[in-house]
């Protein structure tokens, strides 16, 4: 809370009309491209983090498939993730989301900007549809990004399980899936302090669906989060 109060007080000229716009551009996502979206995600986020003290550090961006049309899988550990992924990342992206974060102001209005889709764990059918939603849209050039773990890490630098059910989407679509490996991305909102911080981002080569075709959606997690730990074990300190 203290470092989103610095963020705020820092642009405290800027965060009156950054806020109209985001609201505005979140209700009215049918007047804009994807990259017109995101370019503002981009120049809001990049001015929270300039403020909040918060540095992105990243590296592998020369890893992203050339085409459009592929999933990230990162792991998860806070609510500050997508924003350090949108600062670090140059190209569009939508992601899937757990329902209870679709309230959450500021992250919400992110959301609907990126047309992001809201998972209910509980509903197995609205479950199956968001899947065949994504597989869909991931099909025709859109990027996702979907937490494996399901739930953010409550262990710092030290990843959850990672589920099978995560991938089926990718599976279906038959699209790269792009490993990311975030380190101290819990720091800046899940820690109560100002002190200046470096979440680091890197994107890892990515499985090509050749590579994949013949593993189960539990080996492909199993595999993923293999090479986030190696990455995570070779840099966090």
């Amino acid at each position: 809370m203290k470092r989103i109060l610095l963020m705020i007080f820092r642009n405290i000229l800027l965060v009156p009309y950054a806020w109209c716009k985001l609201c505005y551009h979140a209700a009215h996502t049918e007047k804009y491209t994807d990259e017109e979206q995101y370019a503002l995600l981009k120049y809001i986020t990049l001015r929270a983090n300039r403020g909040g003290n918060v540095k992105i550090a990243s590296s592998g961006v020369e890893n992203l498939p050339k085409e459009n049309g592929f999933m990230f899988f990162p792991n998860h550990q806070g609510l500050y993730d997508v924003l350090a992924i949108i600062e670090a990342c140059p190209r569009p992206f939508a992601v899937v989301a757990k329902k209870e974060i679709a309230n959450i102001q500021f992250l919400k209005q992110v959301f609907a900007c990126m047309k992001a889709y809201m998972l209910d764990r509980e509903d197995v059918r609205q479950a199956m549809q968001v899947i065949i939603h994504v597989t869909e849209e991931v099909k025709k050039g859109r990027n996702y990004l979907i937490f494996a773990e399901g739930t953010r890490s409550k262990n710092g630098n030290h990843p959850g399980e990672f589920k099978g059910g995560s991938f089926k989407s990718a599976t279906k679509a038959k699209c790269p899936i792009v490993p990311v490996a975030l380190i101290d991305s819990f720091k800046p909102f899940d820690t109560n302090t100002i002190s200046p911080v470096t979440v680091q981002v890197h994107f890892l080569e990515p499985l090509y669906y050749d590579e994949y075709k013949d593993m189960k959606t539990t080996e492909i997690a199993a595999e993923v989060k293999r090479r986030i730990e190696a990455v995570i074990g070779q840099y966090a300190k």
